[in-house]
């Protein structure tokens, strides 16, 4: 079977931050790795740039460590991961949220060594200064917290752990992180392995004290007393164990090469947002925190899932090649992404974008989206403490419907909970939140809220082509009290004298099993069907999204979820109803064509695969679309799909499933010739 590349290529914007390194990252790259020497501001581990005056964040760690100037000489090592976004980076890398992994390990001049051991000193200190100041807002009815904070200080002056730390410093002139780092691990090691499920809660709870006591000092001498958001004043590689939707929006302005986490897949949401953004992303690296340090240079291939750490310089040069084929390919599609988006006889498709963050609608239609297919309401809730009001998501919505005008914009209700968490919600503790209180099910719980959300895109309809959608949606019930408040929420908006638009068409989402089985009976109640395949594929086959170890298993090609799109698609068809795909799946080359000749007619993806899938379809027409999903709806399993497609499209696909611009002429002449784009 062809390797079938899983995620689309991108726009220009991207490429061009993913291959160009600022100098002097690329000048640190080219040495060979016993001569690289990563800028001093990283070498304390901070990921602080410069700060407004004002802001109550330092402008610099508190202990400043001197400059580098030896590291041990690395292995290059290659991890494995799932490719989330696609393109090739290559930088230093910046380590988040284990603070263990965030600071460069590095030897020091043995003049140094007297102000490391200061260092260490100064560290204490402050630690011992934020306990206390913990200890004195503490209640006196709660002496026996009282007494650990006393216990923790005494700690932080045990003669064995000084006498760790000072022998790592002084015998193997390690930096002061390093040496307290390590002396952690011996003392904790000292207690015995850790067990699943260890049973003697005296040694889990002293392994506790130890790594807290270490973890407290470590970060007197990072200066990584206060969380913030992540600034980089440079271009790097972004490392962490996740990305919530706030970390990475907040990274739009930010010089961020590229993503790698430990965990995701391909529908995750890190991925969804770095293809959004248009950045490499490596997800489900497990081992990534383990194996990588800040300053580390990376070699991040989002086409492929792996990273590259402390490669050769041949590696570096090969994966710079990789970049500029990629970057060559995507400009190669975007110059045509205004071409019309037509089989080759002729069948219009129409292609729109889907988008999380106001600033991705000029995005899309730059991109050559047919309007926006989706746009997730929900990032408006989360990552704040209070909850948006009615003015400032009218206002967000409109400026959303201007940008693309004349072309329609989709507004889907807030889909809250499952793996997006929105504290101001106080959402209640469950087991399994994936099948809890949820989306529409939240929605109707809380209708007041609901109703604010809704007056705000009526309000909207007044500026353009607005449709309201209502995600994971699972009996008719549900989708006749969402009528009776639009209905509601209209009234009020003309009680007030606001402009809005009389009709706003109302559809639904389909991603549950129960919607897909009954959607010729939902044909009657919504006016239009989006099938949304990442959850559909989750609640049908029993897999989490999330789960790195099944993610091969959650695939869409599986023949039940085939099957449960062309009954959609034919109950839409038999009613008369638009039926659209805004799945992940739709920015899939090969699925893309499978789709077409499953029947839809409408695909919603990222904005920047947009020009590749016009390319795809633009290369076969919708007989043969049609005679390939027959026999796909007729196989066994998903592998037995995916062969089937690689075998009838791969050839002529060839260059859009490797994602770079490659020799192409086979695939070129094997694929029918683009309609006249007259």
């Amino acid at each position: 079977m062809a390797e079938r590349r899983s995620t689309p290529p991108k726009g220009t914007r991207k490429a061009d931050r993913s291959s160009a390194l600022s100098d002097e990252s690329a000048a640190a790259a080219e040495r060979p790795a016993s001569e690289r020497a990563i800028p001093e501001r990283h070498s304390s581990g901070s990921n602080l740039g410069e700060r407004p005056s004002g802001s109550g964040i330092p402008s610099a760690p508190p202990s400043i460590p001197p400059s580098m100037f030896d590291l041990d000489h690395h292995d290059a090592v290659t991890l494995k991961g799932i490719a989330g976004s696609p393109g090739v980076a290559v930088g230093p890398a910046l380590v988040l949220g284990d603070l263990r992994a965030s600071f460069v390990r590095r030897h020091v001049h043995t003049a140094q060594i007297p102000q490391e051991l200061d260092r260490v000193q100064q560290g204490v200190e402050t630690a011992k200064n934020t306990l206390r100041a913990v200890d004195s807002r503490m209640p006196k009815a709660m002496r026996e917290a009282s007494a650990i904070l006393e216990a923790y200080q005494m700690m932080l002056s045990d003669p064995t752990l000084h006498d760790l730390i000072s022998t790592k410093i002084r015998k193997e002139k390690k930096c002061a992180e390093w040496a307290v780092s390590e002396a952690s691990e011996e003392i904790v090691a000292m207690f015995g392995p850790r067990e699943p499920g260890d049973r003697d809660a005296y040694i889990s709870e002293r392994r506790h004290d130890v790594e807290f006591v270490c973890d407290r000092l470590l970060r007197a001498l990072v200066g990584e007393e206060t969380h913030h958001a992540v600034r980089l004043d440079e271009p790097m590689i972004v490392v962490a164990r996740d990305l919530s939707p706030a970390d990475t929006a907040s990274m739009v302005r930010e010089p961020a090469l590229a993503f790698v986490t430990c965990v995701g897949t391909r529908t995750s949401h890190t991925s969804i947002m770095a293809r959004a953004l248009e950045i490499p992303c490596v997800v489900g690296v497990s081992d990534a925190l383990e194996q990588i340090r800040t300053g580390d240079i990376l070699v991040v291939d989002g086409l492929t899932g792996q990273v590259f750490v402390h490669p050769t310089d041949q590696s570096i040069r090969d994966a710079r090649q990789r970049s500029e084929q990629h970057l060559a390919f995507a400009r190669r599609l975007l110059s045509a992404r205004h071409k019309p988006a037509v089989t080759a006889d002729g069948v219009s498709l129409a292609l729109k974008a889907n988008v999380e963050l106001p600033a991705e609608a000029i995005l899309a239609v730059d991109h050559g989206a047919q309007g926006i297919g989706l746009y997730r309401t929900e990032f408006l809730y989360i990552d704040r403490t209070t909850q948006p009001g009615e003015d400032e998501q009218y206002e967000v919505y409109r400026a959303i419907v201007e940008a693309v005008s004349p072309q329609p914009v989709t507004l889907r209700t807030f889909d809250i909970g499952g793996d997006k968490f929105a504290s101001t919600f106080q959402m209640p503790a469950e087991m399994n939140p994936a099948l809890g209180l949820r989306a529409v099910r939240l929605a109707l719980k809380q209708p007041e809220v609901f109703l604010t959300q809704l007056r705000a895109m009526v309000r909207a309809s007044a500026h353009g082509d607005v449709r309201i959608m209502v995600p994971m949606v699972s009996s008719v019930h549900e989708m006749r009290e969402v009528k009776r408040l639009i209905v509601q929420a209209r009234e009020q908006v003309r009680a007030r004298g606001q402009a809005f638009e009389e009709h706003i068409p109302l559809g639904m989402m389909i991603e549950v099993p129960a919607a897909a089985i009954m959607a010729d009976v939902f044909a009657r109640e919504a006016e239009f069907f989006s099938l949304g395949t990442n959850d559909l594929v989750q609640y049908a086959l029993a897999i989490d999204r999330g789960s790195e170890s099944l993610a091969a298993q959650a695939s869409p090609f599986d023949p039940a979820i085939l099957r449960m799109i062309k009954f959609v698609t034919d109950a839409g068809k038999n009613r008369g109803i638009p039926v659209s795909l805004c799945g992940a799946m739709a920015s899939d080359p090969l699925a893309a064509c499978l789709l077409v000749g499953l029947g839809l007619r409408e695909l919603s993806m990222e904005a920047a695969a947009i020009p590749e899938i016009k390319e795809a379809v633009r290369r076969l027409n919708v007989p043969e679309a049609e005679a390939i999903a027959e026999q796909a709806l007729a196989c066994d399993s998903a592998d037995a799909v995916e062969e089937l497609l690689a075998r009838e499209l791969a050839p002529r696909l060839i260059d859009l499933l490797a994602g770079i611009a490659e020799d192409v002429t086979l695939a070129r002449s094997s694929a029918p010739p683009p309609p006249d784009d007259s």
